[in-house]
């Protein structure tokens, strides 16, 4: 199965506040393999950046105002991520905005099957802090070089702590009706998949003369 790791950067928190993103970066798994496809462009907001994301990522006015607009990137971002389940670590805020370039250019959201990372984290964490920092050092996954919050680094973050979530349980979540401010529908079902590992013949017989031969003594 294809999957994409997905992170954006933005102008700032909210699209009904007019934000907008400043970077994409995709990164494409297959089997939960990282694959040489990748998508990434820093984007041209069309507004100014504000104090508070300046300081997240680092993007100036100055350099973005040089960049291509959504609308130049728009059809090769929808292809590149066609019929892709996307993993992102809180997909209410990216898909918010992305939802929102689309509306404005009259195209349709994103209607992707989509895993929600920190829900993830949540579910299998309750009361621990689950932030892309916080869920690496947890993981021992080394983060040293997120000195910013760039796109395609989170994303690489994000596919080695995305791969250690899932060892136990997986689910996968539908965004499809997402709207562009950003509320998640609570009905969306939660399917979980464990996987099972049936012995075999050979493996039964081996046990079974293990039992008889080094456990006499256990009466249970």
């Amino acid at each position: 199965m294809k999957e994409i790791v997905l992170d954006t950067e933005t102008t700032g928190i909210s699209p009904k506040e007019g934000h907008r993103i400043v970077e994409i970066g995709c990164i494409e798994l297959e089997n939960l393999i990282p694959t040489k496809n990748k998508f990434h462009c820093y984007l041209n907001p069309e507004r100014k950046v504000s104090e508070k994301a300046l300081e997240v990522h680092g993007y100036t006015d100055e350099f973005l105002a040089k960049q291509k607009k959504f609308l130049d990137v728009a059809d090769e971002f929808l292809e590149f991520i066609k019929d892709k389940r996307l993993i992102i670590h809180n997909a209410e805020f990216d898909l918010g905005h992305l939802n929102n370039e689309l509306s404005l250019l009259g195209k349709n959201k994103v209607k992707n099957e989509v895993v929600d990372t920190l829900k993830l984290a949540r579910d299998k964490f309750p009361g621990s802090s689950v932030s892309l920092d916080a869920l690496c050092k947890r993981y021992r996954v080394d983060n040293s070089k997120r000195t910013n919050h760039t796109a395609l680094v989170d994303c690489d973050l994000l596919a080695k702590v995305y791969i250690n979530l899932i060892d136990q349980k997986e689910p996968t979540l539908n965004f499809q009706n997402l709207d562009t401010d950003t509320d998640i529908q609570n009905s969306s079902k939660v399917s979980y998949f464990k996987k099972v590992i049936k012995p075999s013949e050979d493996e039964i017989l081996k046990h079974n003369e293990y039992l008889k031969n080094h456990l006499k003594k256990n009466y249970f």
